[in-house]
């Protein structure tokens, strides 16, 4: 349950994602509704993957609780990187939010199965991104119960 005074807990949310205009638009949501998460931002897939193994500038990286992760990534692809990251053992119990563009079967289908936790097309409306980013954080801090941090 939430705490005594009616505040959640805080999370550290980690987004994956190379377009900076995205990147400013979810830091915007986070910090306009006063969205008392931590978000980390890498811009590619290597990145990531270096990020959550704690590898090189970051081996004092903050484990994420939730991956909010763009599926067209340069250098290692958000398909391979989410593959990755549910096929490691300790990495694997991190909810992922894929949070893209495409709305290809496709990729929504691929995107489940490599276990995906979600599966969120981006608006492209201003307002309507806000929206959806409130509803996911949201989602995870006041409804789901998410595992320990590793």
């Amino acid at each position: 349950m939430s705490a005594p005074t009616g505040e959640t807990s805080q999370i550290e949310v980690l987004l994956v994602e190379d377009d900076p205009g995205d990147v400013l638009m979810t830091q915007e949501a986070f910090e306009e509704h006063k969205l008392r998460n931590r978000l980390t931002v890498v811009s590619d897939g290597v990145e990531a993957l270096a990020y959550l193994r704690r590898e090189g500038q970051y081996a004092d990286a903050v484990m994420p609780d939730l991956i909010l992760l763009d599926l067209n990534l340069p250098r290692r692809d958000g398909r391979q990187v989410l593959a990755e990251i549910k096929d490691d053992e300790q990495l694997g119990k991190i909810p992922v939010v894929v949070l893209t563009t495409s709305q290809a079967d496709e990729d929504i289908l691929r995107s489940y199965q490599l276990h995906a936790n979600a599966y969120v097309t981006k608006p492209v409306d201003f307002d309507r991104f806000i929206a959806v980013v409130r509803q996911i954080d949201e989602f995870f801090v006041s409804v789901v119960k998410l595992p320990p941090r590793g």
